[in-house]
């Protein structure tokens, strides 16, 4: 039997250039080779977005409908919505009974998060126990594989450290999940910062070509370039870095004209524009035939839905049996 991955995205706003790179060009290709579980987290997005909670229904669907689009085949993934399966809440009350507070407090991702976002109020119940509604996110399925980028190996710790107590208490019911590293290129924003809604620097994916050409041209470049005829320094400037990642045969020559001043910030922003368009081109003809049919796009996330509550029911069968419930 294949290995199972469980992974998600929390529908937050539109997916962008960096979802692309980072995640979903992986769960592409581990599709092949797993039995993937990919999951819309809502109640995730909800735990950060509780005031605004009228814009998650339509973020989950453009969510969907960006995933497919891009590649992602219903046909071999499961793809559902975290809270039509509410036995993730339920293994989140069980394995928050064995999660020292102290831990949470710890968690260097929580502190983050309360040190950059600064127009939420996070000081929450919820947002500080988001840890163990992930490892629950993980276990109700017994996914034996999470994949993840090297900087977030660690965040897999804690679902680690739980599933080590529950068996060592209960019994063994879940395997202990390993972290699949996967390759993700370094895509920053248009500001030079990590690439991220929160910031409003990146790039969506369903982007109007007139849009993605104004946010290119508040690109950063090269700080020490101040004249046409100065020349470059391509190692420092963000547009050099997304032509190796979306056309890396023209990201050697670009780098040596940068060099020689044969070609100005101008024309490389203009260049870029044009290359992001046409990447995307494919991606957003199938959005607008997906989103044209939004009842197709309800019919795959009610399956996946049926097929994923079956799954972490057979789970939780077991889970109340070995702890004791009735």
């Amino acid at each position: 039997m294949k290995k199972r991955i469980l992974s998600g995205m929390r529908p937050t706003g539109p997916l962008h250039l960096g979802h692309l790179v980072g995640a979903l060009n992986n769960w592409i290709k581990l599709q092949e080779e797993y039995d993937c579980f990919y999951m819309v987290a809502d109640w995730h997005a909800l735990m950060s977005e509780y005031a605004y909670s009228d814009r998650i229904k339509d973020f989950v669907i453009n969510c969907v409908v960006d995933w497919i689009s891009c590649g992602l085949d219903p046909e071999k993934s499961t793809i559902f919505v975290q809270s039509h399966v509410p036995e993730h809440l339920e293994l989140d009350m069980m394995l928050s009974c064995l999660t020292p507070l102290a831990r949470l407090e710890r968690n260097p991702t929580y502190k983050e998060q309360l040190r950059e976002i600064k127009q939420r109020d996070l000081t929450t119940y919820a947002f500080l126990g988001y840890p163990v509604l992930q490892a629950a996110d993980i276990l109700v399925y017994k996914a034996n594989v999470v994949p993840v980028g090297v900087d977030q190996a660690a965040h897999l710790e804690l679902t680690r450290e739980i599933v080590r107590r529950f068996n060592r208490i209960y019994g063994p019911i879940f395997p202990e999940p390993t972290t699949l590293l996967t390759e993700s290129p370094k895509l920053l924003g248009t500001d030079g910062r990590k690439m991220s809604k929160s910031f409003g620097n990146f790039i969506a994916l369903s982007d109007e070509p007139k849009v993605i050409k104004e946010k290119v041209g508040t690109m950063f470049t090269d700080p020490k370039r101040v004249y046409r005829k100065d020349k470059g320094h391509p190692h420092k400037c963000n547009i050099c870095n997304y032509f190796k990642i979306f056309a890396p045969d023209r990201a050697d020559g670009l780098a040596k004209s940068c060099k020689n001043a044969d070609i100005g910030c101008t024309d490389c922003k203009k260049n870029l524009s044009d290359l992001l368009v046409e990447t995307l081109k494919p991606i957003q003809e199938k959005r607008k035939a997906l989103l044209s049919d939004k009842g197709e796009i309800l019919n795959i996330l009610k399956m996946g839905g049926e097929k994923a509550r079956e799954a972490a029911s057979k789970t939780m069968k077991e889970v109340r049996s070995k702890v004791g419930l009735l």
